[in-house]
Formats: structure tokens, sequence, C-alpha cells
């Protein structure tokens, strides 16, 4: 998930919980707007959910329980820049893409551990050099199998 301006772990969780229970059942959340399909390196696809409202980049795979192989969630922004996300309140280990405009890797961070830590202090990952516009998030792991390196260029069509 992205680090939001105001941190959602600030929120008390009864009203945090009633909030995203209420998106949820709205029109437009990810459960619903369909997956975007993102051909790898290896030939595989991943089922990307796409996190392209600031809402939904704010939550991104919190709460989360578990997460399969083939699937993932697309962040898209509008422009580039160097996108900082932490773990905070995601329970699964991730592997963390940043993907430029012309959907090249410009960066990884591979099983990125999940944040316990009850205050705001849960690490932030960057990319080092490049700026991205596309942040693609996979089960921790994952990347390796997909033959996902720094450089490889993923293919979907987002309209």
């Amino acid at each position: 998930m992205i680090i939001p301006p105001i941190p959602i772990g600030r929120l008390p969780s009864a009203l945090l919980t009633g909030i995203l229970l209420v998106l949820a059942a709205s029109p437009g959340t990810a459960s619903d707007s369909g997956l975007i399909a993102i051909r790898t390196p290896s030939g595989s696809t991943i089922q990307a959910e796409l996190a392209d409202t600031p809402f939904k980049r704010a939550t991104g795979l919190m709460y989360r329980d578990h997460l399969k192989k083939d699937h993932g969630m697309l962040f898209v922004f509008g422009q580039p820049h160097a996108w900082s996300f932490w773990m905070k309140n995601t329970k699964i280990a991730l592997d963390l893409i940043w993907l430029d405009d012309k959907k090249r890797v410009v960066h990884i961070e591979r099983n990125v551990p999940i944040c316990t830590k009850a205050d705001d202090s849960c690490p932030q990952y960057r990319p080092t050099s490049e700026d991205a516009v596309f942040v693609l998030e996979i089960a921790g792991g994952a990347a390796a199998s997909y033959k996902i390196e720094k450089g490889s260029t993923l293919q979907f069509t987002k309209s």
C-alpha cells in the first residue's frame, strides 16, 4: 500500500473497519471492478486488482490473510514519482515491483516482511534511482518464479 498523507493507522480501528466495510460494498471497488491481466517474462499471467483511486492506493492489500500466487494488485499513478510504500497492517509478505510509463521494471523489493508495529514507524520502500508510474504487489517470492528482474517489461493494457 502507498503511504497515505494522513496515516490510516491513526484512525480508531472500529471507525476504520466501518469505513472499509461501507466502501467495500460501494460500486467501483477493486472487488467488482474486475481484474487486469499482466503478462510476465516467464509467459505466466497475473490477475491484478487495480488500485487507481486515492482510497484504493491507501489501503492496498491491508488486512488480507492471503494472496493467491497468480494474483496481485496494480497501483496506477497519474505521474512518475519515487512512490513510497510500507507494510503497515499488511499480513502477508510481498514482492513490490515499480514500473515506468513503458511498463519496464525500474526497481524491485523482494519478500518485504509484514510490519506489526503499533505506531507509524514501519520501514518505507521506494525505488532507488528511477521514478515509477505503476507499482505491482504480488506474493512474496513470486517475482523470481515469474522471471521478473530490473529491466524486464510487463505487458498489460490499462484503459
